[in-house]
């Protein structure tokens, strides 16, 4: 048996972003400048609960280690610092910049504390995200309301567009800008699919459909309330953009199927033709009731998006972005029954699994194993699921939903199933179908559950490879 000691501070997961201390949510301004990319976050430095929002900042060259910086926009008695978006305004079209460099330029909800209302505000950066400067004429965008919030901007052609809800309406509003600083209204979408939450957190994507030369937009929105795990969730619709005006050609969708996704957006500027795109990794539910020390709350691994073609339908598709990893154990080409325990032991790891059905109605893997607990990323060939069972997951006890089993469809395929499961010191995020059904989930064993396992229920299953990282 060969055990992998953790390579990362107590209690503290190895592979997704922590606070130092505090409470993290909501990843904003995410963007790639100058070789890095910029993390900023909704956080409450001085507490483990949600409390006076400020944004926390931290950055990476490759999107797997960060550094965490001081925070970048600390809130106020007056005002606190919402979600919102950075650019890079590359021609200084708000003249905020110097020397002829265009400056970072961060649009965000602005919430007063004293009415509740929510405008949009803008500051800049002209050291490359370290300091920021707002701008005197604040607020840029001012409707009266107390449910307008989380601007997510983009360049399109000559203009900019900004994406932000108007929440109880559950509507996505759009306004275009040539400055930055001016903004009109454009256009509205919704509500349509998901409805039974107020909506929040707005992006519009491009995404290169797989195997094609050919892109559709995506339109990102989270809802706090009626995603398929039960509470908070991200949605997605695929379509077109006409003009300023942002069109569904097709249902909405889940973007994950586990409780632990939400408020995913992208980063501007990154490299490649694959949008990159980050969430918060926890539910509403219970995200202030989940064990905790000095911080609490994690982001998710950085995922690049394709969309794939089935039929009528595009699907949008989640490729994990991890560090390399060292392989320590290897299967190919064998026939499983049973259970059966892996020599590895290790808190964070990742495991690459092809499978194929065989005689057997069930394919599992085990991770997180000792004494009492396990976490159990399945596919049910006989039901046509996939899921996640985190039941015997560790500490469920202080929220009466936490301790469930998440499932959904089974990826079409026509061979071997690849499964790719991502697990760390707290969660669990499972890419099923080369990623094309994700579900992530946090769990909470103890220490001493670092097992690992295989299993075939009901026949033997055909695992074409099986390789373990850490």
């Amino acid at each position: 048996m060969s055990t992998f000691p953790d390579r990362r501070p107590p209690g503290r997961p190895r592979d997704h972003f922590t606070p130092r201390r505090g409470w993290l949510n909501d990843p904003n301004g995410l963007v790639h400048h100058e070789g890095e990319y910029h993390l900023f976050f909704q956080h409450s430095p001085d507490t483990i609960v949600w409390g006076p929002m400020s944004w926390g900042h931290a950055v990476s060259t490759d999107l797997v280690e960060w550094s965490e910086l001081p925070v970048a926009l600390p809130s106020t008695e007056a005002e606190h610092m919402w979600s919102g978006s950075v650019v890079h305004d590359v021609a200084n079209s708000s003249g905020l910049g110097t020397g002829g460099t265009g400056p970072l330029v961060a649009l965000f909800t602005s919430r007063d504390t004293t009415t509740g209302r929510q405008s949009q505000h803008l500051a800049h950066s002209v050291d490359d995200g370290r300091t920021w400067e707002p701008h005197a004429s604040n607020p840029v965008l001012d409707i009266g309301s107390t449910a307008f919030r989380d601007p997510k901007v983009i360049r399109q052609d000559d203009r900019w567009l900004m994406v932000l809800v108007l929440a109880d309406e559950r509507t996505v509003e759009t306004y275009r800008s040539s400055d930055l600083l001016h903004w009109e209204h454009a256009a509205s979408f919704g509500p349509e699919g998901s409805a039974d939450g107020v909506w929040e957190c707005p992006d519009l994507v491009r995404v290169p459909v797989e195997g094609t030369d050919a892109y559709a937009h995506v339109l990102l929105v989270s809802v706090l309330a009626g995603a398929p795990a039960g509470g908070c969730g991200t949605q997605y619709f695929v379509g077109t953009l006409e003009g300023d005006r942002f069109r569904s050609t097709q249902r909405a969708m889940w973007m994950d199927h586990g409780a632990d996704f939400y408020a995913a957006v992208s980063y501007s500027g990154s490299p490649g033709v694959m949008p990159v795109v980050q969430a918060w990794m926890s539910n509403w539910l219970y995200a202030d009731r989940v064990p905790a020390t000095d911080f609490r709350g994690s982001m998710t691994v950085a995922r690049r998006l394709t969309l794939r073609r089935r039929g009528d339908t595009l699907t949008l598709v989640q490729h994990p972005v991890v560090r390399q990893g060292l392989l320590v154990h290897e299967v190919t080409d064998t026939e499983l029954a049973g259970v059966v325990r892996l020599p590895v032991e290790a808190t964070a790891c990742r495991l690459v699994a092809e499978v194929e059905p065989g005689t057997s109605g069930r394919f599992e893997l085990h991770v997180r194993v000792g004494p009492g607990e396990r976490t159990v990323v399945w596919v049910d060939w006989t039901a046509g699921l996939v899921g996640i069972d985190r039941t015997t997951a560790g500490a469920t006890a202080f929220h009466p939903q936490f301790a469930a089993v998440h499932t959904a469809p089974a990826p079409p395929t026509d061979g071997p199933l690849r499964l790719e499961v991502v697990v760390d010191l707290s969660s669990v995020e499972a890419f099923i179908g080369d990623g094309e059904r994700v579900l992530t989930d946090q769990v909470f064993p103890g220490g001493s559950s670092t097992g690992l396992a295989v299993a075939a229920h009901e026949g033997a299953a055909t695992l074409h490879r099986l390789a373990v990282y850490v």
